[in-house]
C-alpha cells in the first residue's frame, strides 16, 4: 500500500501527507474469500474498509429477496455510512472473489473527519451520492414487489368470478340438453286445446321474483315440502328434485294449479319438468353475466386505477380512487376486515396526480391491514375544509408505539420484520403529498386507534392551510 494509492482515492485526495502516513500506520490489512460476508445487514462491524482489489457485491433484503446494489471493486471505501450514524449497516457486503482490504478502526476514523475538513466533505459527498443511488434501486424494487402483490391479489380476484363462468357454463351445456329433451317430450304428448293452451300460458309467462323470505331455512324447508306432496300427489316419482328448483324459481303452488287445472297429470308432469328445466337454463344463464359483469368491474377498477391513457394531472375524484384501491386490496379484505365509508357526498373533485395518489391510498390501507392482522375495522372518512379536501384512514389496530411515531415517514424505517417491507411504502407517500401535490400529512396512534389524515388541495399551487 502507497500513499499514491489512498491519494488517488476521493475520499483521502484532500489528505496531507502527514495524514495518509497516520492513516497507513493505523490500517490493518485484512482478507476475505469468495462468499464470504464483509458485512450483515441490521448488524454494526464498527470499522471502515478500502479495497485494494478484488471485489464486493452490495446486497439488500427487500421483500424475501436480496436486491443487489451495487458491485464495488478496487479504491472503494466500504463501511463509512454506518459510523458517520453509529447505526446498524443497511446493507450486506459479500465478497465476489479473493479481495484484500485495509481495516481502519472507528477511533482512527473519527480522527480522520475531526482533523480534516476536506476528508468530511468528501465523505459527506460520498455518503449523499450513495444514499441517492441506493433509494433510487428500492423505489424501484418496492413498485415491483407492489406491482407483484398487486398481480397475485388481482389474480385471485378474477379466479373466483372466472371459474364461477366456467363451472356455470359447463352446467348449462347439460341443462340445455335436458330442458331440449324435455321440449321433445312435450311437443310427442297429444295435446287438446285446454293443454295447448296451458302450455302457451307458462311459456308466455315472466319468471316470478324469488322470495326474499326464502332466506329463512325453515320457510324455505317448510314449502319445498309442499311442493314435494303435491307433486306427489300427481304422480311425479321425482317430485323430490323438482320441488327446490320450483321454490328457487320463484314459483307458489296457487299459480301453478291455477294453470294446470283441469289438466291429465300425463300432461302436467311434463309440463312441470319443461318449467323446471327452463327456469335452470335462465338462472345459469344469469349465473354467466353476473361472473362476466363481476370480472369486467374488476378490470375498470384496475384500469381506473393506474389511470391508463390519461395526463399525469387530471380532475381526480378522491372517492373513486378509495374505492377502486379497496377493488384492489379485496383480497386481504376478504379475511375479515370491515369497511365502514363516510363519505361526503359533497366533496369536489380536485387536480392530482391520480395513479399516485391512489399508490398512497394502496400503501397506508394496505399497511393498516397488516397492522391488523388482517382482522378488525377501517374508517375512511372524507369532508371539505375551504379549498382543500381532507382524508381521514383509521384502523383499530395497536398503534404505533409513541418512541417510533416520528420516524414512520423516514427512508428505509420499518417495524416489520427484514425481506417483509423496505421502510419506503410511507416516506414515498409522504413525498407524493406534501412534495408533488403541496399537500399535508399527519399520524395519530394510540392503542385501539391509529389514524392518518390526508390534506389535499383542490387546485395545485394553492396556497397551503
Amino acid at each position: 500500500m502507497s500513499l499514491e494509492f489512498l491519494r488517488r482515492l476521493p475520499l483521502f485526495e484532500g489528505l496531507p501527507e502527514r495524514d495518509l502516513n497516520r492513516l497507513l500506520e493505523m490500517a490493518e490489512p485484512v482478507h476475505f474469500s469468495p462468499g464470504q460476508i464483509l458485512m450483515k445487514e441490521g448488524e454494526s462491524s464498527g470499522s471502515l474498509y478500502i479495497v485494494l482489489d478484488g471485489e464486493f457485491e452490495i446486497t439488500k433484503r427487500s421483500s424475501e429477496q436480496d436486491i443487489r446494489i451495487a458491485v464495488r471493486g478496487a479504491g472503494e471505501v466500504l463501511g463509512e455510512m454506518s459510523l458517520l450514524d453509529q447505526s446498524p449497516h443497511s446493507a450486506s457486503v459479500r465478497a465476489l472473489r479473493e479481495s484484500n482490504l485495509l481495516r481502519i478502526s472507528q477511533d482512527s476514523f473519527r480522527e480522520l473527519i475531526t482533523s480534516s475538513s476536506a476528508a468530511a466533505l468528501a465523505i459527506l459527498h460520498t455518503v449523499t451520492s450513495r444514499l441517492r443511488n441506493t433509494e433510487a434501486m428500492l423505489r424501484q424494487s418496492e413498485k415491483m414487489a407492489s406491482l407483484g402483490t398487486l398481480a397475485a391479489g388481482l389474480a385471485h380476484e378474477l379466479n373466483n368470478p372466472a371459474a364461477a363462468a366456467r363451472r356455470s357454463a359447463d352446467q348449462l351445456l347439460q341443462a340445455i340438453g335436458d330442458w331440449g329433451a324435455r321440449t321433445r317430450e312435450l311437443l310427442a304428448i297429444p295435446m287438446g286445446d285446454t293443454s295447448r293452451k296451458a302450455t302457451l300460458d307458462l311459456a308466455s309467462m315472466d319468471h316470478p321474483r324469488r322470495d326474499p323470505s326464502l332466506h329463512d331455512a325453515l320457510d324455505r324447508s317448510d314449502r319445498e315440502q309442499e311442493f314435494q306432496d303435491w307433486l306427489g300427489g300427481m304422480g311425479l316419482e321425482d317430485g323430490w328434485q323438482l320441488a327446490p328448483i320450483l321454490v328457487d324459481s320463484g314459483w307458489d303452488r296457487a299459480r301453478l294449479e291455477g294453470v294446470l287445472v283441469g289438466q291429465p297429470p300425463q300432461v302436467a308432469a311434463v309440463l312441470l319438468r319443461w318449467l323446471a328445466g327452463s327456469f335452470a337454463v335462465s338462472q345459469l344463464l344469469g349465473e354467466v353475466a353476473q361472473s362476466a359483469e363481476r370480472i369486467s368491474e374488476i378490470v375498470r377498477a384496475v384500469k381506473s386505477y393506474s389511470y391508463l391513457d390519461r395526463a399525469p394531472v387530471q380532475e381526480v375524484d378522491v372517492h373513486r380512487g378509495l374505492e377502486e384501491t379497496l377493488v384492489i386490496l379485496r383480497h386481504k379484505l376478504a379475511a375479515g376486515v370491515v369497511v365502514q365509508r363516510e363519505y361526503d357526498p359533497t366533496l369536489p373533485k380536485i387536480e392530482a396526480y391520480g395513479s399516485e395518489l391512489n399508490q398512497v391510498w394502496t400503501n397506508i390501507l394496505d399497511n393498516a391491514i397488516d397492522a391488523m392482522d388482517g382482522k378488525g375495522e377501517i374508517r375512511i372518512r372524507t369532508h371539505a375544509d375551504d379549498n382543500r379536501v381532507i382524508v381521514e384512514i383509521a384502523d383499530n389496530g395497536p398503534g404505533i408505539p409513541e418512541g417510533i411515531r416520528n420516524r414512520i415517514f423516514d427512508p428505509f424505517f420499518t417495524t416489520k420484520p427484514p425481506g417483509v417491507g423496505t421502510g419506503l411504502g410511507l416516506h414515498i407517500s409522504y413525498n407524493i403529498i406534501v412534495q408533488k401535490h403541496q399537500g399535508q400529512i399527519r399520524v395519530t396512534s394510540r392503542p385501539g386507534e391509529t389514524q392518518f389524515e390526508i390534506s389535499l388541495p383542490v387546485r395545485l399551487g394553492a396556497p397551503p392551510a
